[in-house]
């Protein structure tokens, strides 16, 4: 049709088509600005303009995931502002309310025990684990447990509300009836969640698990770095402001660590985590950050059929099926948090059929058992170069501290030497490149541990500065050397002992 009308209409309409065409290019343009793709690193929350292999800062592989990002108008005003209450009022720190943090009661003890005495008001709790280490059966547990005093609101998005109720069938075992006060629902949309919490308004909320929890304002799937910080930052305004106790759960990562952002790990008042071999019977609850109490507190739990079940002497535990005047075997004291635990260790050598032998650990850092045999062979003069050494601790816990070296480097000669450790005595020390004995802390409730499990001697560092007395009712031999002890404990002529009256 254009070219039906004259040359001069014609010109016109060429010209302002020609106008129209870039015009409509660059509102497009615009439109697209608004909208950009970027990757994040799933492990430690890394951002990058393209897609990398490895990450540069955690170096793990194929963890690069792309995010769509709009950037929406900020409106600076007030009425924009996100904060715990809306509006916030600075007052005089002598005028706050409350002298100490309030607490409610948890009837499991261990439970109690790691997070400081029991469930802080407003608090926002982590807890991690393997996968099928019991974490959900632990905290189904703590739920029933507190639903006979409080409201109890149980969110899963990772199993049905009949699956759940099947756990706290088998779990209950006919001992009593179902809390009627512990609310189930099946949802993953934080939204959604947030609206249950303001119409039924529980006391505790938990959350199983935060990797499945999602914002629909995010376009970036459920578990991503970005979904689990603002949705755990959701959770946690919501704590602060309205007093809900929170609990949740998050999944570890192959190395252990809680999967998504390290901000997540700050964002929680606790963190704790569920440990233990899956092939043994006990776990340990361990708490790595506590606001409100002691951090490394442990509590000791045994799995069975009808759930996880406390442990309140763990070291006559972990003592029960010890073989008593074996040689390899040796008692350590080992502290977890302001807890004494006696833990079995076990030492075996054995000739080397490779060319180079073999170090294998279980429960020890394996560099501390490469300095433990260095020494063995360097000070005492004990043939290692051709034995195969593994070492193990009974019970399946992991031992970091090193007061334990003592008991180790004994185990390991016992085994070499084919002679038993003296059955009533436990070995505390750190050892030192030259040979020598440190004295390790908390020693005095380290002994009355001992003491009370029946032990009647206790090899030690010589103390060198004087500090409080030691318990009375126990042997106390004090050496200076690995080589001095290595003869007490393995019942060859040995110094002058101090008796405890």
């Amino acid at each position: 049709m254009i070219f039906s009308l004259p040359k001069t209409e014609q010109k016109f309409c060429y010209t302002l088509s020609g106008l129209i065409n870039p015009l409509t290019f660059l509102f497009a343009r615009i439109n697209m600005a608004k909208t950009h793709t970027r990757y994040v690193c799933q492990q430690c929350g890394r951002v990058a303009a393209s897609y990398m292999g490895k990450c540069p800062q955690c170096s793990s592989f194929n963890s690069m995931v792309e995010e769509v990002v709009h950037e929406e108008p900020v409106n600076k005003g007030p009425a924009n502002v996100r904060g715990l209450s809306g509006r916030s009022q600075p007052r005089p720190i002598a005028e706050v309310g409350g002298d100490a943090e309030d607490r409610v009661h948890l009837p499991i003890g261990e439970f109690s025990r790691v997070l400081g005495g029991g469930i802080v008001v407003g608090s926002i709790v982590l807890i991690g684990g393997d996968p099928g280490i019991g974490k959900s059966t632990l905290m189904l547990q703590m739920a029933m447990e507190m639903a006979h005093t409080q409201r109890v609101l149980y969110v899963s998005g990772e199993e049905s509300e009949r699956q759940i109720k099947m756990r706290a069938v088998r779990l209950l075992n006919g001992k009593q009836d179902l809390p009627k006060n512990l609310l189930l629902v099946t949802e993953t949309n934080l939204e959604v969640i947030l609206n249950h919490v303001s119409e039924l308004k529980p006391d505790l909320l938990i959350v199983d698990s935060i990797q499945t929890v999602y914002l629909s304002s995010l376009d970036s799937s459920a578990g991503s770095v970005s979904q689990v910080r603002e949705c755990a930052s959701h959770l946690r305004e919501l704590a602060k402001s309205s007093g809900v106790s929170v609990f949740l759960i998050g999944h570890v990562t192959k190395e252990g660590a809680i999967a998504g952002p390290r901000v997540l790990e700050h964002i929680v008042d606790t963190v704790l985590y569920l440990e233990g071999d899956r092939f043994q019977a006990y776990r340990l609850l361990r708490s790595v950050k506590n606001r409100f109490g002691a951090t490394a507190e442990v509590g000791v739990f045994e799995m069975r059929e009808g759930g996880l079940v406390e442990v309140t002497n763990p070291s006559e535990a972990f003592l029960a099926e010890r073989l008593v005047n074996a040689a390899g075997s040796t008692i350590a004291v080992t502290m977890e948090g302001t807890r004494p635990i006696l833990v079995e260790i076990q030492g075996l050598t054995s000739p080397t059929q490779f060319g180079n032998a073999r170090r294998t650990p279980n429960g020890i850092d394996f560099n501390r058992l490469l300095l433990i045999a260095a020494v063995l062979t360097r000070r005492v003069g004990l043939k290692l170069s051709e034995q195969d050494v593994f070492v193990n601790v009974v019970g399946g816990i992991q031992i970091d501290e090193p007061a334990a070296d003592l008991a180790i480097a004994a185990a390991i000669t016992s085994s070499w030497k084919d002679v038993p450790v003296r059955a009533e005595a436990v070995l505390i020390g750190e050892i030192g490149l030259a040979g020598e004995l440190r004295m390790p802390g908390q020693m005095v409730a380290r002994l009355r541990e001992a003491q009370k499990l029946g032990f009647k001697t206790a090899i030690v560092p010589k103390a060198i500065r004087q500090g409080e007395p030691y318990p009375k009712g126990i042997e106390i031999i004090e050496v200076r050397s690995l080589d001095q002890a290595l003869n007490v404990a393995l019942k060859m002529p040995e110094p002058r002992a101090k008796k405890q009256e």
